[in-house]
Order: structure tokens, then C-alpha cells, then sequence
């Protein structure tokens, strides 16, 4: 086993490091800047039963400390992504999680469904918390809701690992995380970007086509990695379900405090954006310091912060 090696909800990854949903296309668009073998997994954009054109520009704009998006998920939908996506998702080099969004509970189990008929996607992880669109949102701010999709995508997953991608705005993320284990979660991806709104102040109109939007970046680190260590430490460590840690991961040591914190792979989003070379420089520097922490594997360091 390497220092690296990693086992998400059963899947063996090369490393903890995981391209987040929506920042890399539908995943072989990565081969275009770094070889995928160097990176533990890589994520979908968000598919839909339906394709979404998303909002109109402007719906990415730079702020301090990071970068806010109003996409509005949009996507080729679940029958083009079958016809002309998934064959070049079948040879990546890396294993590949398929994202999926919907409307209603019907949308997430028809994706998933299809999903679980694909070979190439080991792993499905639920947009249940994108902070632009008003759809499938209430179901990560709901835990009754939340129990009643995953139900309901669990029952038609057969082989397939399920993670939920947790919305950090949650009125209570320890009853949403519980809610998400108790209803079969095999992972938890903590978290997606935080609602957030930016102005120009001459025009005084909103800087994105949709008026708010999410917010990623260093900016939001902190509050990540708290909200990483909550959960792990409530619900996550003594379920023994992983952790995908994601919020501003742009160096080294952004990613050792997920793991430290309880994540047992990190999502890298926004620093894509910043330079594409950031994953493989992540990925060498937790390496060493895996080493120097006289650890065997990077899994014994997961959730060991001393506090």
C-alpha cells in the first residue's frame, strides 16, 4: 500500500485528491492539462434528466479571496451524457464519479438508475445543496426530505457507492449529515459553495445574470474545515463513513487539515481555475508530509487534529 492509497466508501483510489463536480467538464476534459493517473479521482459536472442551458452571462466573476458561480448546472442532460460522454469517461485513466441534480425525487432516481448501469462511474455523488438554482436544494436543508430521495436512489443503486454533497448553509448539518448516513450514505462531501451575492456598485446591479450565486475559494476554507471536523467528529467518525473534504483547497496544507480534521479525500475546485497544475502539486506535498508525520498510510492521519 502506498502512502497515498485510499479507499473511498470501498473504491481504491491512487490518492485522496478528487476534482470537484463541475470544474473539469464531464471528466476526460482534464487529459487536456495533467495525466488523470496522477489524481485519486475525478467528478461530472451535475446531470440532469433534462439538458440545461444555465444562466447567461455574466455567471462567473472573480471576488476577494475566491471566486462566486451562477451556472445554473448546466448540462447536455442523461441522454446525451450516455450517447457521447461515457465512453470517454470509460477511459480515463482514474476512477470517475458521476454527479446528479434534479427537480424532484423522480429526476435523482432516474439519473442514478442509468448511473448504475455505467461501469465507469464507481461512484454517484447527489447535488442536493447548489446555491443557484432553486431546485433539489430543499432536499439538503431538510432532513425528512433528505431521507425520502436517498431512499428512493439508494433502492435503484445496486453496485454503485452513493455519496451526498451536503450544503454548508444547512440550518443544522449534524441532523443533515445523521439524516444522510441513517438513510444509507456511503460518503458525505462537505461542502458545496456557500450562497453568497456580489454588486457593482456604478451600475448597482448584481455582477451575475442570476443575482446571487456561490462563493469558493480560500475564502471559505475555515469554515469548511469546521464544518468537516463537526461532523466527523458527530456523526461521520463513529458511522465509519468518509469524508470528501472541499472548500479552498489551493496548497498542501489546505488539504492536510481536511484529513486532520476528518476528511478521507479532499476535493479540489476553484484552484483549477487558478492553475491546473495545483492537483499534482497537492497531491506531492501530502505525500511528504504524510512521511514526515511518520505515518505509514495517509489514512492514519484522518480525523487525528489534537483538540
Amino acid at each position: 500500500m502506498g502512502l497515498l492509497s485510499t479507499s473511498l466508501a470501498g473504491v481504491e483510489l491512487a490518492n485522496p485528491v478528487i476534482l470537484a463536480a463541475g470544474t473539469c467538464g464531464y471528466g476526460p476534459e482534464v487529459s487536456d492539462f495533467m495525466d488523470p493517473r496522477g489524481i485519486g479521482a475525478v467528478t461530472t459536472k451535475s446531470i440532469t434528466p433534462e439538458s440545461r442551458e444555465g444562466h447567461p452571462p455574466w455567471r462567473v466573476i472573480d471576488v476577494p479571496g475566491g471566486m462566486m458561480n451562477a451556472i445554473g448546472l448546466a448540462n447536455v442532460g442523461l441522454e446525451r451524457f450516455l450517447a457521447e460522454k461515457v465512453s470517454a469517461i470509460a477511459s480515463l485513466r482514474t476512477v470517475a464519479i458521476g454527479s446528479i441534480a434534479g427537480h424532484s425525487v423522480a429526476d435523482y432516481v432516474a439519473v442514478a438508475r442509468a448511473f448504475d448501469e455505467v461501469a465507469a462511474l464507481p461512484i454517484v455523488e447527489l447535488n442536493v445543496s447548489c446555491p443557484n438554482t432553486a431546485d433539489g436544494r430543499q432536499f439538503g436543508h431538510d432532513p425528512q426530505a433528505l431521507r425520502t430521495v436517498l431512499r428512493e436512489v439508494r433502492a435503484v443503486l445496486g453496485r454503485t457507492r452513493l455519496v451526498v454533497k451536503m450544503a454548508p448553509d444547512a440550518p443544522d448539518p449534524i441532523a443533515i449529515a445523521a439524516a444522510a448516513v441513517e438513510a444509507g450514505a456511503d460518503g458525505l462531501t462537505i461542502a458545496n459553495t456557500y450562497p453568497a451575492m456580489s454588486i457593482d456598485v456604478d451600475s448597482r446591479k448584481p455582477r451575475l445574470s442570476a443575482g446571487r450565486g456561490g462563493l469558493s475559494g480560500p475564502a471559505v476554507h475555515p469554515l469548511a474545515v469546521r464544518l468537516v471536523f463537526a461532523i466527523h467528529r458527530a456523526v461521520a467518525g463513529p458511522a465509519k463513513v468518509p469524508i470528501i473534504g472541499l472548500g479552498g483547497v489551493l496548497h498542501w496544507r489546505d488539504a492536510a487539515e481536511f484529513i486532520l480534521a476528518g476528511a478521507t479525500a479532499v476535493g479540489v475546485g476553484t484552484a483549477l481555475f487558478v492553475d491546473p497544475r495545483i492537483p499534482a502539486r497537492v497531491v506531492r506535498g501530502l505525500e511528504r508530509w504524510t512521511a514526515a508525520q511518520g505515518a505509514g498510510n495517509i489514512g492514519e492521519l484522518v480525523g487525528r487534529v489534537e483538540a
